[in-house]
């Protein structure tokens, strides 16, 4: 059973964490450099002289495969290395009062260094006449394929007590959803199987909420992904107890 107080203590605990740690500093520092970087010179922002943002959003997907599991990876794999897990256990705090509350804490601390990307949007305002219904859609699929990637990089942490091995498969498996509605292309399926196949695809999900199109069937799928990790990882741990 949930408690609010349970996962709030929690999240409390794994944001502290997070605050005094230089890796999400750096990995936040990365990111909005190598955004920008990307978004406003290697795509020649200013030659194509477009008011939009739907650059940067066709990038964040494979920005967020990289991104995201090096901010979950320690959330389980360091606590059973270190045996503090066990310690865990011992407070008054259920299974899901602990899943939830790391997942939450990964989840804030995405929208964080999601938060000063928007940024990009208000600069290009100024600049030209700005859609904001793709803007704002694109940050609600930003939001729901962070807690996917969040809730995935949680369950391969929980895999493992090694932080690379967590951090390897966490990139392995979100770049393995980015991908694989394009992959599919290339294989000779029926119609049928590949639009199945298709749906699994996290990307083409994403790029539909991005264009300020919200479709129930692409929010489904993210909280779908969402809650099959975030279970699987709960099954996980109470194998691990």
């Amino acid at each position: 059973m949930i408690t609010v107080k349970g996962v709030l203590h929690i999240y409390k605990k794994e944001i502290r964490q997070y605050l005094v740690s230089p890796v999400a500093y750096v990995v936040i520092s990365i990111f909005l450099f190598i955004s920008a970087f990307f978004f406003f010179f290697m795509y020649t922002f200013f030659l194509r002289n477009q008011a939009t943002m739907r650059l940067f959003f066709s990038l964040l997907p494979i920005f967020f495969c990289f991104v995201i599991p090096a901010i979950t990876m320690h959330l389980f794999s360091e606590e059973i290395n270190l045996g503090s897990y066990e310690m865990l256990l011992t407070m008054p705090v259920s299974f899901l009062d602990i899943i939830f509350g790391k997942f939450m804490a990964a989840l804030t601390l995405t929208a964080i260094f999601l938060l000063p990307t928007t940024s990009f949007a208000i600069f290009i305002s100024f600049l030209g006449k700005l859609d904001w219904g793709p803007v704002i859609g694109g940050y609600f699929g930003a939001l729901l394929m962070g807690a996917a990637f969040c809730a995935i990089g949680l369950l391969v942490s929980s895999l493992t007590k090694k932080q690379i091995v967590a951090l390897l498969l966490g990139w392995l498996i979100c770049f393995a959803f980015w991908v694989f509605d394009k992959a599919i292309i290339f294989m000779p399926l029926p119609q049928f199987i590949m639009g199945f196949l298709q749906y699994i695809g996290a990307d083409v999900h994403f790029q539909n909420i991005a264009k300020g199109i919200i479709d129930t069937r692409d929010v489904i799928y993210f909280v779908s992904l969402t809650f099959l990790a975030l279970y699987g990882t709960k099954l996980i741990m109470e194998e691990k107890k």
